[in-house]
């Protein structure tokens, strides 16, 4: 559109699965739906929600790793029922 004009313009975006734990802690109506939509357009796989969350961000949680566990586990069978 605008050849050569935005050469120096970078954009940045966190991937699915990191977007959908950055949602996690807070936790309110619009980040489960915004994760639920996510689900749904197909850009989260559960098993890779889980791997992240055990290993990238509960290791680095300060408090209430157990709100956090059983956020993920109700995410997780609500918008992935079996």
């Amino acid at each position: 559109m605008f050849s050569g004009a935005w050469r120096r313009l970078r954009l940045f975006a966190l991937e699915a699965h990191d977007l959908a734990l950055s949602k996690l802690e807070r936790n309110m109506e619009r980040d489960r739906d915004d994760v639920q939509q996510l689900a749904r357009a197909g850009h989260l796989r559960a098993d890779i929600l889980r791997e992240r969350y055990y290993a990238e961000l509960r290791p680095n949680l300060l408090a209430h790793e157990a709100r956090h566990d059983l956020t993920l586990r109700l995410w997780l069978a609500s918008y992935w029922p079996v």
